[in-house]
């Protein structure tokens, strides 16, 4: 039997669970995602989701013994102002079938201050790093990663399946750690969703930045949140999509029109 049609020790594959969220007594949210650091997955949805500000909102989180899931409860004059919030629940770009929650960009939190431009040289080092740590993408490459950094060093970092899951942990780490992040950096290893940006406004963070791109609508929402979006952030002309123009800047060379 030749080579070729020897079949390999083992198939790759990236593990995918559902993980079920019950909030207040009522059923929140099944995730399906990579199943590690789901504590902080909990708290970075929670927390991106407007249902708690600080870890003591969360009243309650008690893993389920039997199957993956937690029943959580946030004090009810959050859970009834989230719940009460005129919003429309939308199918996401994210991976596989996700839906999420957006409100109008009337409703997106806005910065205080402008973001400091963003020192795209080393952000590219900072990428770097980040892929460095993916135990899992180096595995099978079918893994999305996120991190937050003050610009200097990756301070939280997850992988996860979705891209949207990995955000929400580095979220809560920052949150169980009493790390405020805003106006620290997001770096995500897929392109900036609406979703995304969204979480990113909640956060407010300063700048958000992919390999990637942003969607169109997430370009609207930094806007709104006076927020920084970097696109191409590993290449030699990132893109830069600043709080004042819905038109990028490129370094290093003029943008066409």
């Amino acid at each position: 039997m030749s080579d070729a049609a020897t079949p390999p020790a083992y198939l790759d594959a990236v593990e995918e669970v559902p993980v079920w969220l019950e909030l207040n007594g009522a059923p929140a949210v099944t995730w399906m995602c990579t199943p590690a650091q789901l504590d902080e997955l909990v708290a970075g949805w929670l927390y991106g989701e407007g249902y708690v500000d600080r870890p003591e909102d969360i009243l309650r989180m008690r893993p389920c013994t039997q199957e993956l899931g937690f029943w959580v409860d946030v004090p009810r004059e959050k859970y009834e102002t989230v719940e009460g919030a005129e919003r429309r629940r939308v199918l996401a770009s994210g991976c596989g079938a996700v839906t999420t929650i957006l409100g109008s960009l009337s409703a997106v939190p806005r910065r205080r201050t402008a973001p400091t431009p963003p020192d795209t040289a080393r952000m590219r080092l900072l990428f770097k790093e980040l892929f460095a740590r993916g135990e899992r993408y180096k595995e099978t490459g079918g893994i999305h990663a996120a991190a937050l950094s003050d610009g200097e060093s990756l301070l939280f970092h997850a992988e996860d399946i979705g891209r949207h899951n990995a955000v929400d942990k580095v979220m809560g780490a920052a949150l169980f750690a009493r790390r405020d992040p805003a106006d620290l950096i997001l770096l995500v290893t897929g392109r900036i969703s609406g979703e995304l940006a969204y979480k990113a406004a909640r956060a407010r963070v300063a700048v958000v930045a992919t390999p990637s791109v942003p969607s169109t609508v997430a370009v609207d929402i930094a806007r709104a949140a006076g927020m920084t979006l970097v696109g191409r952030a590993v290449s030699g002309h990132p893109q830069l999509w600043q709080v004042e123009s819905r038109s990028p800047s490129v370094e290093g060379r003029a943008v066409p029109r």
